[in-house]
């Protein structure tokens, strides 16, 4: 999608001059319906009022700010999908940061240039809709920006040297500015005012301008007066190189945005340190920009793998699934090929219990879960991972036994309002957690009790150590297992909570026994 003259744009910005900079951009860019607002709050209002293709944002303003503005927008079911650039002089980079993970299209650093507003347009409005973050923290890359190639969403920015654009009506002083820079910098030349100023308002403006001011035609002052009045060339730094020495033409060129006066005849020692100070400045703006670009692109990147996993493995898988338990079903099997069937079964069912884990954790841990309650078996649940545990731990040899706590064979077998594959996961983790934790011979029980709410217990031999049962469900939390994450029982509390529901834990000295009971809402036809 491009600008035209129907995309309706949304400028929001607490300084008028600003908002009109950044319109008169948008328009040189083919923008037409250009609307403007001072504060976040008065463009919340216009946003819930009229539809708008796009919304530019200052980050800092009174009232609401732009980072505010966003999280509202990404919240609201109506706009959630709306390309939102934030325009920021921020260097924090928590705070962009925390931008990026509320689901900023693009960022762009003050100050900006025509064509680097337009490039970061694109990038927000042909790009994949932007969420809000799985978890803020998820968006803090270790991410080292280098001088070369980086690439930020089709955009390709190159570590290429900054641009001095040196203007002056005589050429010695033209040809001892270049040969002083030419090895550092891009040099450009320019031996009238009219032709430098072509050069400072197109979409490729220099980064520096040396500037003469006694010129036939367009003096210098004259451009310096024009530059500050264009989009593109407003911010660019400018450098006097005059042989005017009064107070009078100091104080015109510092009115007109002059960063330095050099008099001639020129002293390299003395002006070769004043423009390396100045686009030392510039490259590290560069730098930002670019560093913000890649932690976006980034950003996209696992929003891509997170689609991939959730949307394009979770569907195959499942059917991978049914066609196994399908075939296994079918009576002319012989016991080898259930067998078979048994350990795909299992493979299939464990990568989807992690696809679930590493798409929907971190969401519930960060409280943007939502769930969709569905009716559940929860029998048939524990009676499959049950049968998937015995082939894993057969070595153990085990006794590992359900009760789906069903009195009469047509008796409606219990459900529970919930997710069915938070389930799988849910008791897949706790019932593997007590296998590997009992003893050689010894027995696993795990029993539905039929109750509102269901209730379901997982007992088996062996006592989990004093030194972790109080914190047992805790992140990270393991003991004495090679190899353990610590995420096993931490995954199962949070999946049940996310679930409405709880799971505890007991340990008796006396018996031996570890006791896991979980709790979820009945499914009441």
């Amino acid at each position: 999608m491009v600008i035209t003259q129907h995309t309706k744009i949304l400028v929001v910005d607490d300084f008028e001059a600003m908002r009109k900079v950044t319109a008169a951009q948008l328009r040189t860019l083919g923008a037409a319906q250009i609307f403007q607002a001072k504060d976040g709050a008065e463009a919340w209002r216009l946003l819930n009022q009229q539809h708008f293709d796009l919304v530019l944002s200052d980050w800092n303003m009174p009232i609401m700010t732009g980072l505010e503005l966003l999280v509202a927008v990404r919240a609201s079911a109506k706009l959630s999908h709306m390309p939102f650039i934030m325009i920021t002089a921020e260097a924090e980079r928590e705070r962009v940061v925390e931008a990026i993970a509320q689901g900023v299209n693009a960022l762009l650093v003050k100050p900006y240039t025509a064509g680097g507003l337009a490039e970061r347009i694109s990038m927000a409005m042909t790009s994949r809709p932007r969420k809000v973050a799985s978890s803020p923290n998820q968006s803090h890359s270790d991410i080292e920006p280098s001088q070369s190639t980086i690439n930020s969403g089709g955009l390709k920015v190159e570590s290429k040297r900054s641009t001095i654009l040196v203007v002056d009506d005589t050429s010695d002083n033209v040809e001892l500015l270049f040969q002083l820079f030419k090895d550092t910098y891009r040099v450009r030349i320019s031996l009238n005012g009219e032709r430098a100023l072509d050069i400072c308002t197109s979409d490729d403006p220099p980064d520096l301008v040396l500037l003469d001011i006694m010129m036939p035609g367009l003096d210098g002052f004259e451009v310096a007066k024009r530059m500050r009045e264009h989009p593109n060339s407003e911010h660019i730094p400018i450098i006097f190189v005059t042989a005017m020495e009064t107070d009078e033409a100091h104080l015109k060129g510092m009115a007109l945005g002059a960063v330095d006066f050099v008099t001639k005849p020129i002293n390299p020692d003395f002006l070769v340190p004043r423009v390396r100070n100045f686009l030392r400045y510039v490259e590290l703006h560069k730098q930002l920009q670019a560093e913000y670009d890649t932690l976006l692109e980034n950003a996209r990147l696992r929003e891509d793998v997170e689609h991939i996993t959730r949307h394009d493995m979770k569907g195959p898988l499942a059917g991978v699934i049914g066609i196994i338990q399908a075939l296994g079903a079918d009576i002319g099997l012989s016991r080898k090929q259930i067998e078979q069937l048994r350990i795909a079964e299992d493979a299939a069912l464990q990568t989807l219990s992690m696809i679930n884990l590493s798409s929907e954790l971190y969401k519930i841990e960060t409280g943007r879960f939502k769930l969709n309650p569905e009716p559940v078996k929860i029998g048939d649940i524990l009676r499959r991972v049950v049968e998937l545990s015995r082939h894993t731990f057969s070595e153990k040899h085990l006794i590992i036994s359900v009760d789906t706590d069903v009195a009469a064979v047509n008796e409606e077998p219990p459900k529970s309002m919930g997710d069915a594959m938070l389930c799988y996961s849910l008791f897949q983790n706790l019932i593997k957690n007590a296998c590997e934790a009992a003893p050689e011979k010894t027995q696993v029980e795990v029993m539905l009790h039929n109750e509102n709410p269901l209730r379901i217990t997982i007992a088996n031999t062996g006592l989990v150590p004093l030194a972790i049962r109080d914190r047992f469900f805790e992140k990270f939390v393991t003991y004495g297992k090679s190899g353990g994450t610590g995420l096993g029982a931490y995954s199962a509390k949070l999946l049940a909570e996310a679930q409405n529901g709880s799971v505890s834990l007991e340990v008796s000295d006396e018996t031996k026994r570890t006791t896991i009971t979980v709790v979820l809402c009945a499914y009441v036809a």
